[in-house]
């Protein structure tokens, strides 16, 4: 009898244990939450839906919808953030989606859906304190004022946020019925006051030959660094804009201790100092004249120096090197002042040398100790120069005529 008994509670006990087990009830359990899992993720697909409708301008029509309250509008604020009409360029645009209240309760599988499937939505996820989170690793946006008021948000509410810009309607152009034309070499077809014209390159990058851009004159001037070394008898002068060495004119007469020079701005033919025969008054028996090779091609050469008729030759008496300096004597000679030199003096204007370079000037003791400044201003044609400074006053401090005049 007390067998029987033992064995009738040994088979209740296995069957109570056996029906209330936890693996009995688990199944329950899971599936219970996977329901609410995926009714959250349909609330949310739901929204992200109407959103993505509501911006490529088309209805999303569905019954979830109406069952989660899901509503979506485009609202447009001014430079104060305050809600104005969409018509024309407004300075920001929102299209605004929200859903209705999400329960407390709900709020970790929420986020743990956005974060793993919405996770490069941007501005969505819930409601919360003027903020919309997403997820425990992105950070909380702001929600302008004006958007919660408007679309009466709520903590708790599924919200989707996205800016955009209005663009300018695009604009059509539509070329004249006019005739065409064919442009030459050199120029280019462009439309201008409803017709076609040609219109030349832009000659401050394009200069031909041997022509370099100045910006005093704005046009294309000789290139004094592509200048070749002609020999002693020879002159380089600028032919359509290429540096070419040519023989003085035979039928040239000079006087004694000169020698005919083309002097390739006027294109005349000018008698200048002959350094082979200028008579030296120093102790040098034997004048040194400094020699330069040419550049490499057909224009190589060797030259002697060779003054210009505004210039003069001076000797160094240490090395007996012969070196031109501006003879400010020639300042109203026609070759070296195309002017009146008495007309560019006063507050206002001044004449000054155009050296070539930095080396030229070491040699020239009427400057000595002073500043001169080899800018675009200032001309390095060998001659004398007028410097029109206008309102803004010559400085007295750094200008010395005929040598050097600097403008205010």
């Amino acid at each position: 009898m007390n067998i029987f008994l033992t064995l009738l509670v040994a088979l209740f006990l296995g069957a109570y244990y056996v029906f209330s087990a936890p693996s009995v009830r688990t199944p329950a359990q899971e599936a219970e939450y996977a329901v609410k899992y995926a009714d959250l993720r349909a609330i949310i697909e739901c929204t992200a839906a109407v959103h993505n409708a509501n911006l490529h301008n088309t209805v999303f029509q569905d019954v979830c919808v109406e069952q989660n309250a899901i509503q979506s509008d485009i609202i447009c604020l001014d430079r104060r953030m305050n809600i104005t009409g969409c018509a024309g360029n407004t300075t920001y645009n929102y299209v605004v989606t929200t859903s209705g209240v999400i329960p407390n309760s709900q709020f970790n599988n929420t986020m743990t859906i956005l974060e793993k499937n919405f996770a490069d939505a941007g501005s969505f996820g819930l409601f919360q304190n003027g903020y919309i989170i997403s997820g425990s690793t992105v950070t909380k946006r702001a929600i302008p004022k004006s958007l919660i008021n408007q679309m009466h948000m709520m903590d708790g509410q599924l919200v989707y946020v996205t800016q955009f810009a209005q663009t300018d309607p695009a604009a059509q152009f539509i070329a004249p019925n006019v005739d065409d034309v064919v442009c030459p070499v050199g120029t280019s077809k462009i439309l201008r006051f409803g017709r076609w014209q040609c219109v030349g390159y832009n000659t401050k990058t394009s200069c031909p030959g041997d022509t370099v851009w100045d910006y005093t004159t704005n046009s294309c001037v000789a290139d004094d660094t592509t200048k070749p070394l002609c020999n002693s008898v020879q002159t380089a002068i600028m032919v359509d804009g290429i540096w070419e060495c040519v023989d003085p004119f035979p039928s040239r007469k000079c006087d004694a201790n000169t020698m005919a020079k083309l002097n390739y701005t006027t294109m005349t033919w000018e008698c200048v100092t002959d350094p082979n025969k200028t008579a030296t008054n120093t102790k040098c028996t034997h004048v040194k004249m400094p020699v330069n090779p040419g550049r490499g091609g057909a224009t190589m050469s060797f030259r002697k120096l060779t003054c210009t008729s505004c210039e003069k030759m001076i000797v160094d008496e240490n090395t007996c090197i012969a070196h031109c300096v501006p003879d400010k004597t020639k300042v109203n000679d026609a070759n070296c002042y195309p002017g009146d030199a008495t007309t560019c003096v006063g507050e206002n204007a001044g004449l000054y040398f155009g050296f070539p370079d930095t080396k030229y000037i070491t040699f020239v003791p009427d400057v000595a100790g002073k500043t001169i400044i080899m800018g675009t201003e200032h001309s390095q044609n060998r001659k004398f120069n007028c410097m029109d400074c206008g309102d803004r006053g010559v400085n007295t401090e750094l200008s010395f005529p005929p040598f050097m005049t600097v403008c205010n």
